[in-house]
């Protein structure tokens, strides 16, 4: 079950700092750990999000964060988790809220791969920014469609 988590973060924060450390921290400077720890943990930063879990019972498995529900700000699943479509229900329950036509990221390096494959393109190469390693994302609606079609059609 998916769905917003409005009061108590503390839960989300961690499950998100748990698996930077495990899948994104061994490709980033010390600079660039302390800087993501400081954002999310930085109350002012998260205050201005929408955060969404993916709940299996009461065990928090998965979490996305939006910024005018047209960014992804984060998106992070438990790594015992991983590659069971969780990443995907929280892509898709948040684009059935998106009315803006597109979405942008800054994807990380592990999760680049999975963006591109739910359609997003690169906007440019890999950036770096206060040891934040990213790639500018952008998925426009109607060329997602276009991507869901090629995808039925070669199945």
């Amino acid at each position: 079950m998916i769905k917003e988590i409005k009061e108590d973060l503390d839960e989300a924060i961690n499950l998100v700092w748990r698996v930077f450390l495990e899948f994104e921290a061994p490709n980033y400077t010390q600079e660039g750990i302390d800087e993501f720890k400081n954002s999310i943990f930085n109350k002012e930063w998260v205050s201005k999000k929408k955060f969404y879990g993916y709940y299996n019972n009461d065990d928090l498995l998965g979490v996305i964060a939006t910024n005018n529900i047209n960014h992804i700000s984060l998106l992070f699943v438990d790594g015992n988790y991983h590659k069971r479509g969780i990443g995907r229900k929280l892509y898709n329950y948040v684009r059935s809220l998106n009315n803006t036509g597109y979405f942008e990221v800054n994807s990380s390096i592990f999760g680049h791969e999975f963006y591109k494959k739910i359609g997003f393109v690169d906007l440019d190469s890999e950036q770096c920014i206060h040891g934040i390693r990213f790639f500018p994302m952008r998925l426009d609606f109607e060329e997602e469609i276009i991507w869901i079609t090629k995808t039925v059609f070669l199945i």
